[in-house]
């Protein structure tokens, strides 16, 4: 059958057979999924110990009256995480344009930026909330405060804008020479080639790589229980040690799923359209 562009025309038959292809295959995956969850609950459920397990971890009495006390304990990590993450976006970007300061003449402005990302990149988050939280405010300092939420923000502010920096720094690195130059000949000086040009573009391409840094600091703001601070992860701690069951964990994990899974899929499909743009732009 000849089409009329004189071109053979594609039998319809294939685009059924594709169809057909396409469902056997999501029923392959569908019937794979549940055969692979079914072994998996089977040997868990079969185990000689658990029904203890179960007592301990599973009791679903104990998660619905420790949810909601745990939920509200969980505005604190969320007002933590927020307050940060402002900071941290603010800072990152300040380091990284310090970094990438041209010229011998910004060579200390460079090795200090670059000390600071690699000091708190290097060092726990733990030893660096301990130190600070602990160390600098039991100095006693006239005008420094002593309240342990201060504390805990200003600790994964300076551990987190260290990552963030270098995330943006591979931004910025990311974009051409040219465009900079082009700027330049257009008569924009350095610093306003770098904010209105370079830095947009940047900006642009690490939003997926910020939003996967923004997921780890929402989960790392229970370290800052260690300062004595009652959030989520403190006060699920608390009521496991009042009632000898470990289910209040679980319920401060099913809040920090709610919480981060749709963060997560955001910065898939940010990644996933990105990919499709690149592949799109290389043809």
């Amino acid at each position: 059958m000849i089409s009329p562009s004189g071109l053979p025309a594609q039998p319809a038959v294939s685009t059924g057979r594709r169809r057909r292809d396409g469902g056997r295959s999501i029923l392959i995956a569908v019937v794979s999924t549940l055969v692979f969850f079914s072994v998996i609950g089977w040997v868990i459920v079969s185990s000689p110990s658990w029904p203890l397990v179960q007592h301990d971890f599973f009791d679903a009495e104990v998660f619905w009256r420790y949810l909601p006390v745990i939920g509200s304990a969980f505005v604190t990590n969320i007002a933590l995480f927020l307050i940060t993450e402002v900071l941290v976006l603010i800072l990152g970007l300040f380091i990284a344009v310090l970094r990438s300061l041209p010229g011998p003449v910004f060579f200390p402005v460079r090795l200090v930026a670059i000390a600071y990302a690699d000091i708190f990149r290097g060092v726990p988050s733990l030893l660096i909330i301990y130190v600070l939280g602990f160390g600098i405010a039991g100095l006693g300092i006239p005008g420094v405060p002593n309240d342990p939420f201060f504390w805990a923000a200003v600790s994964l502010t300076l551990v987190y804008t260290a990552y963030v920096s270098e995330v943006y720094r591979a931004g910025i690195e990311s974009i051409h020479p040219s465009q900079a130059a082009a700027a330049r000949s257009l008569g924009l000086t350095q610093a306003q080639a770098l904010r209105y040009v370079v830095i947009p573009q940047a900006v642009r391409r690490v939003i997926p790589p910020l939003l996967n840094d923004f997921i780890g600091l929402q989960k790392d703001t229970v370290l800052v229980s260690y300062l004595g601070l009652v959030e989520a992860f403190r006060t699920a701690n608390i009521e496991q040690q009042s009632i000898f069951n470990y289910t209040p964990y679980l319920a401060l994990s099913v809040i920090f799923l709610v919480i981060t899974l749709p963060l997560t899929r955001l910065t898939d499909y940010l990644v996933a359209r990105d990919r499709r743009r690149f592949l799109a732009g290389a043809r």
